[in-house]
C-alpha cells in the first residue's frame, strides 16, 4: 500500500504550526534558568558530536512518554514551569517533536532552526559529553 503523506509534508505541516527559533533567538535563551534545551538526538550522535551545554537528553523515541505524567516513564523535568527548546541534528525531527509536544499541551515549546548542525556551525558553545539525562 503506498503512503499518502511523505516525511517532507509531515515536516512542512509541523513547521507551519510550531515556533522555530533563529540561532540568534536560541543564543539569547542559552543560559536562561527559565529555559530547558532538550536534545532529542540518538545517544550515538551526542557521543560523536557533543551537545549544547546544560541540555537535557530526551531521545526522540521516548519523548512523549517522558513528558506525560501518566506514563511510567515520566521525567519530572518536563513538569517544571519552564520553556522547552528542542533540537536535533537538522531541525527535521525537532519540528515533528515540537508539534507532538504542542499537541500534548506542553507550552511554551519551540525548536531551533538548523538544529545542532546550525548551532555548531555558528560557533556557539558545545559540550563534549551529555550534561545529564532527564
Amino acid at each position: 500500500m503506498p503512503i499518502t503523506k511523505g516525511y517532507q509534508q509531515l515536516i512542512d505541516e509541523a513547521r507551519a504550526r510550531v515556533r522555530t527559533l533563529s540561532l540568534d533567538e536560541a543564543r539569547a535563551k542559552f543560559g536562561d534558568p527559565g529555559v530547558v534545551f532538550v536534545d532529542i538526538r540518538d545517544v550515538r550522535e551526542l557521543e560523536r558530536d557533543g551537545m549544547i551545554p546544560g541540555a537535557v537528553h530526551a531521545p526522540r523515541g521516548m519523548l512523549e512518554f517522558w513528558v506525560d505524567p501518566a506514563s511510567p516513564y515520566y521525567k519530572p523535568v518536563f513538569g517544571e514551569d519552564k520553556e522547552f527548546v528542542l533540537y536535533c541534528a537538522s531541525a527535521w525531527r525537532s519540528s515533528l517533536a515540537t508539534a507532538a509536544l504542542q499537541d500534548m499541551g506542553l507550552a511554551p515549546v519551540s525548536h531551533i532552526e538548523g538544529g545542532f548542525k546550525g548551532w555548531k556551525a555558528a560557533g556557539l558553545p558545545v559540550a563534549d559529553k551529555p550534561a545529564h539525562k532527564a
